[in-house]
Order: structure tokens, then sequence, then C-alpha cells
């Protein structure tokens, strides 16, 4: 190889570490998260299901499409089902909220160990939402936790 060709490939290679931290990676659009206050939403729409009583963790996973937000949260006692991170509007200033609704248990059941009763909810959102999203929190009955651009 000549040299001129060598220090054509080294440019272009040192070139690229500026993408590696530049907000057009998708990798970079959302770090992790972060315990957050909870949001008083004025309009939210009516929903049957409990928020879950505490929000563990929280992720946000691109994808080519978008985004996955993958929350886990633990109920008091075992047999919550249908649980489901609801979206609301987001606000001006760039807040995507999710809701962690879950249903309780139909019959009483027992309180047993805290990791028996964890669970685990996601939501894809599409590029085009994700546009106007600058943070996304995760919200339940006692906390909730945020991740930001």
């Amino acid at each position: 190889m000549t040299r001129l060709t060598v220090l054509v490939l080294v440019l272009a290679l040192a070139g690229c570490g500026g993408f590696r931290d530049s907000r057009l990676n998708p990798f970079n659009w959302f770090g992790r998260s972060q315990p957050a206050e909870k949001v008083a939403l004025p309009d939210a729409p009516a929903d049957p299901r409990a928020l879950v009583a505490e929000v563990l963790t929280m992720t946000v996973e691109p994808i080519p499409t978008g985004a996955i937000v993958r929350a886990t949260g633990r109920t008091p006692t075992q047999g919550w089902w249908d649980a489901e991170l609801v979206a609301q509007p987001v606000t001006e200033d760039g807040v995507l909220v999710l809701d962690f609704r879950i249903f309780p248990p139909v019959d009483p059941t027992d309180v047993n160990t805290p990791r028996s009763r964890e669970v685990t909810a996601a939501i894809s959102l599409s590029n085009i939402k994700l546009e106007e999203v600058r943070q996304i929190i995760v919200q339940g009955a006692a906390n909730a936790r945020a991740a930001g651009r």
C-alpha cells in the first residue's frame, strides 16, 4: 500500500470515533435510568388497573425502528396480572410518561419473596414518536424512574 492510502484509511478510521459520542448514534439516545419524581398528568385517561407498587428497573433499548422501553416492578403480593406500560401524551418539554399499570389478583394471595413478586412489561416506541421525546419516565404508585437523552 502506498503511504497516501494508509494515511487516508487512518484519517477515516479516526473520524469514526466522533460518531460514537454524537447524538446521531442511536445507542446514545437514552442513558441509564435514574430515580425520578412522579409526574401528575391532568388529563390521564381512566384505567381500571392500579399502578405497580414500585418500579425497580427501567431500560431504553434502541432498535432500527425506534426503541423498546422495558421496566420491572414489584407488586405487594403474588398473582398480579396484565401488566402494561401505558403511554401518556408527550408534554411540551418533551417528557413521555409511561404508567406501569397492572390488575390485582382475583383471589387473596400470599406475599412470598420479593423476587417472586417482580413483573416486567415493555412497550415499543417508533422513531416518529421518539422525535420529540427528550426524557422517558416510567412511574408506579410509590416511585418513578427516568432516562433522558
